[in-house]
């Protein structure tokens, strides 16, 4: 008996001390770790190359995934720190794993979008508006659906424009760049030289085809990056040839000037003529993380006699009364301009960490306008 007794406490206490080489806290409960932060980024030179930086509490090492291959073996890590270089272009998820032992882990997830070597490669993910509305009638739209730009809606305006349009750009804008692949429509900016200039690109117009005058425009998109590249979703007075700009006023629902630190930002803002003098007003919204780059996002104004109100993705970041006598251009019809200038004098120029080519992609435009 007392044998028996003695080998059970020896069995109780060896299990006991097991147990307790498995602890990870006093009170003998594993802790998990809390995964605080996941920043990935695409290098500038390089856009095969992107590095994972975790962060989390409670953590021994790390195993990131990145991805690629189905049969991954992961980047295991003690600092949270992991680079991986793609072989193709692609919508890939990144998989991070913080381990306080190989059983006790935490998972989170981020999205990357890798283009390499000028491929082309379109977002699945972002915001959408719906096709309808109460109290409102579809009196237009474009869903790109076709295999070439509709021209009985749309026309190209072409060459380097007075003084580089206006704004001393850079770019010749050529039909060639733009493109409808997968019912998106695409403009493409590219260096290359034609006709004496350095870069090319496209511009779109519905002037004289698609003229409106007030309502809702909904415009989803994914705007190009890089320094000096300078995407705009915007509108003009169609009466622009008698009454010069900016008597014939200009309605910019979206423009975004590329380079670092610029491309979470896009801008709304109106031009008018106020009693003979140049006259704006504009306002901001900029993401909370990532870049417009990263996925389609929706640029909306609704325009009423009574104001231009601002929107991207239905969160309101600008608004405008147009009421005094002042800003008469904006009680009138006006037309749509869609492009990708290249150079200019907000953005600046080009330099070497811009990679071409950059792309907008939109997926639709739409407009509303109240029923009768």
């Amino acid at each position: 008996m007392k044998k028996h007794t003695m080998s059970f406490a020896f069995i109780y206490l060896a299990l006991l001390g097991m147990i307790g080489c498995s602890k990870d806290s006093d009170d003998g409960v594993v802790l998990y770790p809390e995964i605080q932060s996941i920043d990935v980024t695409i290098s500038v030179t390089n856009p095969a190359e992107v590095t994972v930086q975790a962060k989390a509490t409670a953590v021994n090492f790390y195993n990131i995934y990145f991805g690629e291959a189905a049969n991954e073996t992961p980047v295991r890590s003690t600092d949270g720190k992991a680079t991986h270089t793609y072989s193709k272009s692609g919508n890939y998820t990144i998989k991070v794993q913080a381990h306080t032992t190989d059983q006790a882990f935490t998972t989170e997830s981020r999205d990357v979008s890798v283009t390499l070597s000028g491929d082309l490669v379109i977002p699945t993910k972002g915001y959408e508006t719906p096709a309808t509305y109460a109290g409102m009638d579809l009196v237009w739209q474009d869903e790109f659906s076709g295999t070439a730009l509709n021209t009985a809606d749309w026309t190209f305006e072409t060459g380097t424009g007075q003084d580089g349009w206006g704004n001393n750009e850079l770019q010749y804008y050529r039909s060639e760049n733009t493109s409808l692949t997968e019912g998106k429509l695409i403009i493409t900016a590219k260096k290359e030289t034609f006709q004496g200039s350095q870069y090319t690109s496209s511009r779109i117009v519905t002037a004289g085809k698609q003229e409106f005058r007030y309502g809702r425009v909904d415009i989803r998109a994914v705007l190009p990056k890089g320094q000096g590249l300078w995407p705009a979703l915007w509108m003009l007075g169609a009466n622009y040839q008698t009454d010069t700009w900016p008597k014939c006023g200009e309605i910019d629902i979206m423009e975004m000037v590329g380079g670092a630190g610029r491309e979470n930002t896009v801008h709304g803002t109106v031009h008018w003529d106020a009693a003979g003098e140049y006259a704006s007003y504009t306002k901001h919204t900029t993401l909370a993380s990532g870049t417009y780059a990263d996925e389609f996002h929706v640029y909306s104004m609704v325009w009423t006699p009574q104001t231009i109100t601002w929107y991207v993705d239905d969160k309101q970041f600008n608004v405008i009364d147009t009421t005094p006598e002042g800003l008469s251009e904006f009680q009138k019809e006006f037309f749509f301009i869609f492009n990708v200038a290249v150079g200019g004098r907000w953005p600046g120029s080009p330099d070497g960490t811009t990679l071409f080519p950059q792309r907008m992609i939109v997926d639709y435009v739409r407009v509303f306008q109240q029923k009768p």
